[in-house]
């Protein structure tokens, strides 16, 4: 019978950033999914701003939460570190063919596979957060950029703090115009990045439940206790 030994991986701050994202982006889904389909669902002006309202201050929490992390990639515990996250650097190669080989190999941090799929959700999620602050400002002329979009769209005379979301009295018609334009490629961006991100989330939940039968256990509850009980001796010496 192998021997378990457990092993410390996730320190409390990369847990905490783990389900603070989770919560945040379960509030943007719902709000995502209500505002594309705001017209079916028969929502007014005014229930379209308190949705883009909510929807942006969860993002608020998300872009906030999510650059912590990509800080405390540098500063954190050794297998929260951009070395034992990254799907590059010396044995990477050699270690991912083994893992999806078959070979039964157990890590403390993450597998050579799950290097690769947080690289790409991180990647997925900062333009999301990118591309959410920039129509946070051309929708409800939110913070950061918000101030901005409103001087650019203001009538000549016009303050700019004035100027409310869809209320077209007092813009210029040619710079809203303008805006709009400029706002449709961060829009199409931000709407395709979406449906990549709940894809990259299926394909995470269900290699989490794979990986936790198949090559070594205690994913899940270490996200919660920071600790992992594996057999055998780990791959990755991180500690």
């Amino acid at each position: 019978m192998a021997t378990l030994s457990e092993h410390r991986v996730w320190d409390r701050t990369t847990r905490i950033f783990h389900w603070v994202n989770v919560l945040a982006i379960l509030v943007l889904i719902a709000c995502g999914v209500a505002l594309l389909n705001a017209g079916s669902l028969g929502a007014t002006n005014d229930g379209k701003i308190l949705l883009k309202t909510v929807h942006v201050y969860a993002g608020y929490v998300f872009a906030v939460n999510l650059a912590w992390r990509l800080i405390w990639a540098f500063i954190g515990g050794p297998y929260a570190r951009w070395r034992n996250l990254l799907p590059f650097g010396k044995g990477y190669a050699a270690a991912f063919k083994a893992y999806m080989s078959g070979e039964k190999i157990t890590y403390v941090g993450h597998n050579p596979l799950g290097r690769l799929a947080i690289s790409a959700l991180l990647i997925v999620l900062t333009v999301q957060a990118v591309t959410g602050l920039v129509l946070a400002g051309t929708d409800i002329y939110y913070p950061p950029f918000g101030g901005m979009i409103a001087e650019w769209v203001a009538a000549p005379g016009v303050d700019p703090s004035a100027i409310l979301p869809y209320d077209r009295s007092l813009v210029d018609p040619e710079n809203y115009k303008d805006m709009r334009a400029f706002r449709s490629t961060f829009l199409d961006t931000h709407v395709s990045n979406f449906y990549v991100i709940l894809s990259l989330l299926i394909l995470h939940i269900g290699a989490v439940v794979w990986t936790e039968n198949r090559h070594e256990g205690s994913i899940i509850s270490a996200m919660f206790n920071g600790k992992k009980t594996l057999s055998g001796t780990p791959d990755d010496t991180a500690e």
